[in-house]
């Protein structure tokens, strides 16, 4: 005998189950919606970061875990983790940095296409954590600019996605002519970068 199947004759409201993006301001109407390019251009980079993993040390560990399925870092839209710095707009530095990696490290952070951002996770990227040595760089921050600083030693998974949270949300409010402007000029030039 066959069991009978029944059906959701309730449908419930899309937005009610998933957490949709929010819509930039705009003007709408019937069949149009305007609103500023920098807006929705915010709104596609930020709901599509490619990141590059750039771990040395247990902070790496950690991320491992942010991207495995308990935290799941896709849900951010990052779930196209990149090797290759010439495909990827999001440098992660997780982990301690000795001074013979650090032209490495800002190697690949030049070979990364503009627009370009960084997160320092832990406390070894952030400041040199508690290796106050000779060979040890104290922060990253001496080499290429920081966005965005993940505390922690190792920091949990929950502090990495807040570090991911806070640079969407940078990325969203970032004005598309942001790149071209003399202070970001400044700001390069003063880390020797043309």
């Amino acid at each position: 005998m066959a069991r009978p199947v029944s059906y959701n004759v309730n449908e419930k409201p899309l937005v009610n189950d998933i957490s949709m993006a929010a819509m930039p301001d705009g003007y709408q109407g019937e069949g149009f919606f305007a609103s500023k390019l920098s807006d929705v251009v915010g709104l596609a980079r930020k709901n599509s970061i490619w990141p590059l993993p750039f771990a040395t040390s247990c902070c790496g560990i950690e991320f491992m875990a942010t991207m495995a399925s308990h935290y799941d870092l896709a849900r951010f839209g990052s779930e196209r983790l990149g090797f290759s710095p010439r495909q990827c707009d999001l440098l992660m530095v997780m982990g301690t940095i000795a001074k013979k990696m650090a032209p490495v490290v800002k190697q690949v952070y030049l070979q990364m296409a503009e627009p370009r951002w960084v997160i320092a996770v832990g406390a070894c990227a952030c400041s040199g954590g508690i290796f106050d040595s000779y060979s040890v760089l104290q922060g990253i921050d001496q080499i290429v600019p920081v966005d965005v600083y993940v505390p922690g030693c190792p920091p949990r998974p929950e502090a990495i996605l807040d570090g991911v949270m806070r640079i969407q949300d940078l990325i969203g409010k970032e004005s598309i002519r942001r790149r071209n402007g003399e202070q970001y000029k400044n700001l390069l030039n003063s880390y020797g970068i043309q």
